[in-house]
């Protein structure tokens, strides 16, 4: 499958010139002490190991960075109690505000690239973007909080989960088959007009060739857009059936309330992202439990029949007790999850270096994440089979999250096709 021209200039510019002032990073020391004992190196003094974490602590992104980095944060308080990675090596995380904004995010790396193993959390697709020329000249690990498929070839990224791309896959599948769609529905989209949006675009393009439909009509907007009338009014009147939505919460929450009160109802399948908790306690919840499926992974909050569920609601319990149920929260768990794999391949090689954490990273093999998202096939880049997996949740405000399961963790034959190539970048 030909790669999308994704709107890249901007944040490449950002990143080139980041990249020009910091210069490649340098270790220090070369990491390789006696296996099971690595050398003190950037990041780690000998007992503790230090991750970054580039998030959105602030702004109206913060709605799903703060409970991502508390996800983050309870895995490595429950692993820490542990004894630590290999029971003997603390984590500590060093957080660093971005706004979600690329330029901030290469800043905030930059201040802190000297003092950490790796980066266990870089929120954002713009974001991940920015700072990727910077992971590859500085031979540093990062995992993207993120779900575009183009992390799935880098080896400077550990992503987790399916992704965005196949998430809009799948729901294309669930619509035009158990959600009463046709080819011949009038299929359209409105899409942030940034690199997620196009992922989110990439997928539907991709199922319209598969299952032989049209997309009838696109809608862009740009984060944090006001008035959404116009959008609204253009897949009104190009009489859109089903409208599939890439957005984060606070646009989302405008776009379904304009289409509320225009009286626009079509059937709306969302982006994991498009969603927040709060949403299924607003003035827009009844219009949403009409008339939107959301299209993420993984199981409701407290579902015990999944063990990864179970276990993460008794951590939660222990370590933050005052968290609120939420999915960014089971991500930033996962993520951390899947960095421990990587740091316990590290110190079982000896060598906690970056380059050692970097070949720790291609020498993985299947992790398993118990159900809260798919399990993911690591190794070298190249040989890396994400999960294609996805769940779709009605919106409950009785349910935890104000999510219900529609259909758990299901994977269409377009998605099982889907081809993953390295960003032309």
């Amino acid at each position: 499958m030909r790669s999308t021209p994704f709107r890249l200039a901007a944040v490449l510019a950002v990143a080139t010139l980041a990249t020009a002032c910091g210069g490649a990073g340098d270790d220090g020391d070369s990491g390789g002490g006696t296996a099971g004992e690595p050398a003190s190196t950037a990041g780690f003094d000998g007992s503790t190991i230090r991750l970054g974490v580039l998030s959105p602590l602030s702004g109206p992104i913060a709605v799903i960075g703060q409970p991502l980095t508390s996800g983050n944060k309870v895995w490595f308080d429950h692993l820490n109690a542990q004894g630590g990675v290999a029971g003997k090596y603390k984590v500590e995380l060093v957080q660093e505000d971005t706004q979600y904004k690329p330029d901030v995010t290469v800043q905030q790396y930059n201040k802190i690239k000297g003092d950490v193993v790796a980066f266990t959390q870089v929120l954002g697709t713009a974001p991940t973007l920015a700072v990727l020329p910077q992971l590859r000249a500085d031979r540093i690990l990062g995992a993207p909080a993120s779900l575009d498929a183009l992390w799935v070839r880098e080896d400077n990224l550990l992503p987790v989960g399916a992704p965005y791309q196949i998430q809009s896959i799948n729901a294309m599948d669930h619509y035009l088959g158990e959600g009463g769609g046709s080819p011949g529905s009038t299929i359209c989209t409105m899409v942030q007009d940034d690199v997620y949006g196009e992922a989110g675009q990439q997928g539907i393009d991709f199922a319209a060739e598969k299952y032989g439909f049209t997309v009838a009509n696109t809608q862009r907007f740009k984060v944090n857009t006001e008035n959404y009338a116009g959008q609204i009014g253009a897949l009104a009147g190009a009489g859109c059936e089903m409208v599939f939505l890439t957005a984060t919460p606070t646009d989302a929450g405008k776009i379904w309330g304009t289409a509320a009160q225009a009286r626009f109802t079509p059937k709306w399948y969302a982006q994991s992202p498009s969603y927040v908790g709060a949403l299924a306690q607003s003035p827009v919840a009844p219009y949403m439990r009409q008339y939107v499926t959301i299209v993420a992974e993984g199981t409701e909050w407290g579902d015990e029949s999944v063990p990864g569920m179970k276990d993460m609601v008794s951590r939660v319990a222990e370590y933050a007790p005052q968290q609120q149920p939420d999915f960014y929260f089971a991500f930033g768990y996962n993520q951390a999850r899947a960095m421990t794999a990587v740091l316990e391949q590290a110190v079982e090689a000896g060598d906690l270096s970056r380059d050692g954490v970097l070949a720790a990273s291609r020498e993985l093999g299947t992790v398993s994440f118990e159900g809260l998202t798919g399990d993911y096939r690591y190794g070298p880049a190249q040989d890396r089979n994400p999960p294609r997996t996805t769940t779709l949740f009605a919106v409950d405000p009785a349910k935890p999250f104000g999510l219900a399961t529609l259909k758990y963790d299901f994977t269409s034959e377009a998605a099982r096709s889907f081809e993953f190539r390295k960003a032309d970048i």
